[in-house]
Formats: C-alpha cells, sequence, structure tokens
C-alpha cells in the first residue's frame, strides 16, 4: 500500500512524524479518510477515535480538537488533544464521566454548567473507547 508524509503536532510537542498507509480522524464534519494522494484540503477536527496504520499496524488515539491540513500530499494533523490508546489513564477518564454524570443529574446546574459536562462525558467515552484498543 502506498504511504503518504504524517505529522502529528500538538500544544504538548510532536506526537508522531513519519509515513503512513491511512489516517481516519472525526472532523466537525464527520469522519475523513486520508489515503496517499488525497486532494489538498483543510479541515477542523471534531472529538473521537483517530485511527492510524503505519508499518501496515493500526493505531488508536483519542483526538480533539484542532485542524487537519493536507497540501501537496503531506498531511499535518494538528490537534488540541492526542492521545494513543496505550497512554490513557482509564480511571482517570471513569472520574472525570462520573463527575459529569453528576453535574448531568443536577436540577439546579446551569446551561454553562451542563454544557461543560456533556463535553467532559463525551471526551471521557471517547478515551475509554480508545483505551479499549491497547
Amino acid at each position: 500500500m502506498n504511504s503518504f508524509s504524517l505529522k502529528i503536532v500538538t500544544p504538548d510537542g510532536l506526537q508522531f512524524d513519519g509515513q503512513a498507509e491511512e489516517l481516519v480522524v472525526r472532523t466537525t464534519s464527520g469522519d475523513m479518510g486520508i489515503l496517499a494522494g488525497h486532494i489538498s484540503c483543510v479541515a477542523p477536527l471534531g472529538m473521537g477515535q483517530a485511527t492510524i496504520i503505519t508499518e501496515g499496524k493500526r493505531r488508536y488515539a483519542a483526538c480533539i480538537g484542532g485542524m487537519l491540513s493536507v497540501v501537496n500530499g503531506d498531511v499535518t494533523l494538528v490537534p488540541t488533544t492526542f492521545e494513543w490508546s496505550d497512554n490513557i489513564d482509564v480511571e482517570r477518564a471513569e472520574a472525570s464521566e462520573k463527575r459529569a454524570k453528576t453535574v448531568l443529574s443536577d436540577k439546579s446546574a446551569s446551561d454553562t454548567d451542563i454544557r461543560m459536562a456533556e463535553a467532559r462525558l463525551k471526551r471521557a467515552l471517547i478515551r475509554k473507547n480508545v483505551a479499549s484498543h491497547k
């Protein structure tokens, strides 16, 4: 299978720099797959699982927010948060899920608190799902 140059850079630094055969990420419009020869484009990232195939091996990560850029066949992923499945702290994700559900069940919670709890819950569920692919 043909490969392309993939660079994954977060605020915490370089997460990946090499060749990949496939990349699937969640954009704000839905899932987007990238193969060698993809047209140039830019897309905002949503919250979801990233799947990367490199050297014939499939790797998973929680990928939240940021941008995807494909320029002349080179792919750059600049997520706000990117966690490889084997680096996810499942206990922390479960604690975050529990806190979010507590806020969501609170009848006196403000609209802002509810929106923040919904986002926290979604991130926690994504992390738990991705961690199951260790």
